[in-house]
């Protein structure tokens, strides 16, 4: 039965009690079928076409191009979401949501023993996966990968039957793509943000848009369920160098998977959302929409298929691995030159970056403002020779020399140097007491688009943030499955892996 606007009438009927979940979806899932034969009707406006596209992509649309990359951005965010798992902004997290329980059971990464309520299990491993700022980031900016793959792992489980692998690899495509569509929307969002941490404004809406394809909505509940997950979106740029940063991650993931569910059950909100500036537009300056193809026509392509996601190699917002890998070449050029890094050589530090205030903290006194800190990275680099994940520890943030070095580095914005991920460059310049200058320049870092890991050294990454959770089985159990994703019949095999721990680990 279809209502008058052309949505299942599911939501209008009082199902009883007795009737179970998997006869209540296998129901639903007819009327979808039945509306999508049916109803063939002209799209209309911009939300419209988003809904359609939703529900009308599947699995033959994908690509091998498609497929290896989102494979690759897959096992990265098991790898920085698994070591997170360790954070203590993931335990606060996690200790917060255990007060909920239902029915429904979802794994929670890293935890052998514990299960949440399928919408906070997507919170806190959406939290753990930027509890370290560690995730993969795209162009426009955002972290694609984190609000979208832990809505759709918690969902998995919760379903009456489990999706397979490409069902995942498809849903995961779905809300990839709803995100990098919202943000060429507008040309601020290009840069490097001002005013809204990106993945709570157009993560949400992916994860929404990738739950909705699991649940197998139809065209009119996909928009509903984008319009009631922009009611979530947004949440403001201060709080990016605190705790609360990585709850943007988790609530991204929670409350799309939470929106999709909605529109399920029947719940409605503005079908027009993404056309309307009082809508998805009130969160940029020079909105301008624009409708999606329809996936049958030749014109329709994945926007992964041409832009490839960054991979950091280290756990820090994107911006500092520019800084780093100059740091890197100038302090080779004066250890060649001299035989030694000695700080007391050292006048001045100056760093050539873009103009990006939420980035430039000149003395942090806490981990997720190193994180943040051109200055810090910049220093850690110099003494350090290297910046890894315990270049973050308390300790080292708080010792002499580092503070000492932070003392001497001035910073510059040229005006030629945009705060893109896509065009920025950084220039470090070392100057010793003996009149000394030694530069170097960060065009293209090692982990850019432009320059992607070898998927060698995206393995040794993954094994090395894995491993500090997982037995060595279960690291090479997700390496297998996510690497055969496209054959898995049951990506339920995943989730089996990452809550396989032991006690000592955790």
């Amino acid at each position: 039965m279809i209502s008058e606007n052309g949505d299942p009438v599911s939501a209008q009927l009082d199902i009883p009690r007795s009737v179970s979940a998997s006869a209540i979806f296998e129901w639903r899932t007819g009327l979808v079928r039945s509306w999508d034969r049916k109803c063939s009707h002209h799209i209309r406006g911009i939300t419209e076409s988003f809904g359609a596209a939703i529900c009308s992509l599947n699995t033959s649309h994908l690509t091998d191009g498609v497929i290896y990359r989102s494979k690759r951005m897959m096992l990265d965010t098991v790898g920085v979401g698994l070591l997170g798992s360790r954070t203590a902004v993931f335990n606060k997290a996690l200790l917060y949501s255990q007060r909920y329980k239902s029915e429904e059971k979802s794994s929670v990464w890293g935890k052998s023993g514990i299960t949440l309520p399928p919408q906070y299990a997507a919170f806190v491993n959406g939290v753990a996966v930027h509890s370290m700022d560690f995730d993969d980031t795209w162009h426009p900016a955002t972290h694609p990968s984190g609000a979208v793959l832990p809505a759709l792992l918690a969902l998995a489980e919760a379903l009456p039957s489990q999706p397979s692998g490409l069902d995942l690899l498809l849903a995961f495509n779905v809300g990839i793509e709803v995100q990098g569509r919202l943000m060429r929307f507008s040309r601020e969002a290009y840069n490097i943000p001002k005013r809204f941490h990106p993945p709570t404004v157009v993560g949400v809406m992916g994860s929404a848009a990738a739950s909705a394809k699991f649940l197998g909505l139809s065209p009119a509940q996909c928009t509903h369920a984008l319009a009631i997950a922009a009611s979530s979106a947004g949440a403001p740029l201060a709080n990016a160098a605190t705790q609360t940063k990585p709850l943007h991650i988790g609530n991204a993931a929670r409350r799309g998977l939470e929106a999709a569910q909605l529109a399920w059950m029947g719940l409605e909100g503005n079908p027009g959302i993404l056309d309307l500036e009082t809508g998805f537009g009130v969160f940029y300056t020079d909105y301008s929409p624009s409708v999606v193809s329809d996936p049958a026509a030749s014109e329709f392509k994945w926007i992964l298929e041409g832009q490839d996601v960054a991979i950091k190699r280290f756990p820090a917002h994107l911006g500092m691995h520019w800084v780093v890998d100059a740091a890197l070449a100038a302090r080779a050029k004066l250890k060649g030159r001299v035989g030694n890094f000695d700080l007391n050589q050292i006048r001045r530090v100056t760093l050539r970056v873009p103009n990006s205030k939420y980035v430039n903290c000149p003395f942090p006194n806490t981990e997720h403002q190193a994180r943040h800190s051109f200055q810090f990275n910049a220093c850690s680099a110099l003494l350090d020779n290297q910046v890894t994940v315990g270049s973050f520890i308390e300790a080292q943030i708080n010792r002499p020399a580092l503070k000492e070095l932070l003392s001497k580095v001035r910073v510059e914005s040229p005006g030629d140097n945009h705060p893109s991920f896509d065009k920025m460059y950084c220039d470090v310049v070392i100057e010793t007491e003996q009149g000394q200058s030694y530069a170097g320049r960060c065009d293209t870092f090692y982990g850019h688009w432009r320059r992607p890991l070898s998927q060698d050294d995206l393995l040794g990454k993954f094994r090395a943030n894995a491993s500090t959770v997982l037995p060595s089985e279960a690291v090479e159990g997700v390496v297998d499955v996510i690497g055969n994703m496209e054959r898995i019949r049951d990506c339920s095999s995943l989730s089996s892996y990452l809550k396989m721990t032991g006690y000592q680990q955790e």
